[in-house]
């Protein structure tokens, strides 16, 4: 039965191919954005970890490069205090995994300065303030959740975490390196310890000092555990948090949820690091997640959930506790005492028929190899997918766009993997289409020399894209040739457009006749698939101006929050058809 709802987790979840695919893209992405910016950004939460869950959710962490947080005041030698200004923590006061932040020399008319208070006759940074102004400097849309503000790009939520970085590991941690031996390996544990931690807005709620208080936050270091994680460890954290999301807290509000996944994940990290269970393999998925949630039921029961790397931190001192920790314990207890089989068929996951024959007829066997969940076009569909939502960097100038192509330059010579390569050679494309309509142009004359240039520069970068995209990449160079009044030229692209769009092998927005595609291009590269069999909504930045007939859909989304316009190929094709045919 292991075997087989371990098939139906890498549906739901993903394989270990499709995982590690989507961890790749965001490295990347990552990656890239710190290159562009002039403060450290980190991605966080269930989609950097390699989920794509409906309940997935993406935080964002942004620190600023020129403040850096101490433990003691010798680590300050560590620094040239002209290039960083520090902050020293003070946890006298503080419960663990909390302390205190005050700056040792504040500058008069810094933006920090505005979210100090005077205690003790120091300039403590206010959590609680400091979440405030960042809030304020946020869209009207943009609400505070916890740490966080929250914020939407198109249909995407995600939490924004403004926090302060210590290249220091912390001191209330170090028994976590102690305990290290069996896992995670040594080269992953030194990677950590060297890599520090951050510090987040937000307060103990049982602190006299809660409004002043930051948060130790270890995510970088949960990003990396994660990663080590194998395969049949990743499933069981994540047939942790589908009955967490689908069963305990379904149908609760946001205030009255006392689990979070932070806690299912803890639990795993507990049972690989102090080798619970004995081995972890698909045989053995459902024992493995038992296990953790008879740990989770056992921490409830007790009101005590120690944090992976500083202990002595209960997680869960502040809200589960008395009535609401017995209401807790009652409503884990019943589902403990109904098994697992009785959680696995109120899963989404066993609502298909062979998995509940399965449950109901142990006789049937299951193979538990999950290469052959996926045919190459199943895959391809997926790996396309990740691209397209990820390939689009909002870049607001041109010399943003110049800065971008630099450093995607520079990293091309570096080692990557082939779902990097493509997801780069995505983004090249999108910069270079969006650069060709930002250059100075607004009419074409062979007259003046500067726009003749800059036309000839924006006609280049638009066939360089299309050689090097997907087939509706062409489009960009249509609607640049209406755009420029070159309305046969629009045409004529647009019949080879035609012809290339209707083969009955060709990928449309990840619909497509898989025998068809992989007779046309099966063992091809991906970026020979994405040439000659893929086509994907045309995405239009809406602080860009293309055609002036889109400006009015351009600035009704811009005024609800929405960045990008999203047009089917064959619509655009036959919309800029009809506006060229007509002039």
């Amino acid at each position: 039965m292991s075997a087989h709802v371990f098939l139906h987790l890498c549906h739901e979840v993903g394989t270990s191919l499709e995982v590690g695919t989507r961890r790749d893209i965001m490295d990347i992405i990552n990656t890239l954005a710190n290159q562009m910016r002039t403060n450290l950004m980190m991605t966080s939460g269930s989609r950097r970890e390699g989920f794509r869950l409906v309940e997935s959710d993406l935080d964002v962490m942004y620190w600023p490069n020129s403040y850096r947080v101490i433990w003691e005041l010798y680590q300050s030698h560590y620094y040239n205090n002209l290039s960083k200004e520090l902050i020293l923590c003070d946890g006298s006061e503080s419960r663990p995994g909390f302390t205190l932040l005050y700056l040792l020399s504040p500058r008069l008319y810094s933006e920090l300065q505005r979210a100090c208070v005077r205690m003790k006759n120091r300039h403590y940074i206010s959590s609680s303030k400091h979440r405030q102004i960042k809030c304020s400097a946020e869209s009207q849309r943009s609400t505070l959740h916890g740490p966080c503000v929250g914020r939407h790009h198109g249909m995407l939520g995600y939490d924004l975490a403004h926090c302060f970085a210590s290249d220091i590991w912390p001191p209330s941690a170090s028994s976590w390196i102690d305990r290290s031996h069996s896992w995670p390996p040594s080269h992953i544990v030194d990677d950590i310890v060297k890599r520090g931690c951050h510090f987040v807005a937000i307060g103990h709620k049982l602190e006299k000092h809660e409004q002043n208080e930051w948060r130790i936050s270890f995510s970088l270091a949960e990003q990396k555990l994660v990663y080590a994680m194998n395969h049949f460890q990743f499933l069981t954290y994540g047939l942790l948090k589908l009955i967490l999301n689908r069963i305990i807290n379904n149908g609760l509000g946001d205030d009255d949820k006392l689990l979070c996944s932070y806690h299912m994940k803890t639990a795993v990290f507990w049972a690989i690091q102090q080798n619970i269970i004995p081995q972890w393999c698909p045989h053995n998925l459902l024992y493995s997640s038992l296990t953790c949630f008879k740990l989770i039921l056992k921490w409830v029961y007790e009101g005590i959930c120690p944090n992976f790397f500083i202990p002595s931190n209960n997680m869960f001192l502040s809200n589960i506790y008395g009535e609401a920790q017995n209401f807790l314990f009652i409503r884990l207890y019943e589902l403990y005492k109904m098994g697992i089989q009785s959680m696995l068929e109120t899963l989404s996951i066993t609502s298909c028929n062979e998995c509940i024959d399965f449950i109901r007829d142990p006789s049937i066997s299951s193979c538990a190899d999950e290469d052959v969940l996926f045919s190459e076009a199943d895959f391809d569909i997926k790996l396309f997918r990740e691209v397209d939502n990820q390939g689009s960097f909002s870049v607001s100038n041109v010399q943003k766009c110049i800065q971008f192509l630099h450093i995607i330059e520079q990293m091309i010579a570096s080692p990557l993997t082939q779902n990097q390569d493509i997801m780069l050679q995505k983004l090249t494309n999108s910069v270079l289409q969006n650069l060709a309509f930002m250059l100075p142009l607004n009419t074409y004359t062979q007259e003046n020399k500067l726009k003749y240039r800059a036309d000839k520069i924006s006609c280049h970068f638009l066939k360089f894209a299309a050689k090097f995209g997907c087939i509706s990449d062409v489009l960009y160079l249509a609607m640049y040739y209406y755009k420029t009044f070159r309305y046969t030229e629009a045409l004529a692209i647009i019949e080879v457009i035609k012809v290339k769009l209707s083969q009955p092998y060709v990928m449309h927005n990840f619909n497509v006749d898989e025998e068809m595609y992989t007779e046309a291009v099966g063992g091809q590269s991906w970026s020979t698939k994405m040439g000659q069999a893929v086509a994907w909504n045309i995405k239009l930045n809406n602080n860009i101006l293309y055609i002036s007939e889109l400006r009015p859909e351009q600035q009704s989304s811009l005024q609800n929050d929405v960045p990008y316009l999203y047009i089917p190929p064959f619509v655009m094709l036959y919309m800029l058809e009809i506006f060229a045919a007509n002039m």
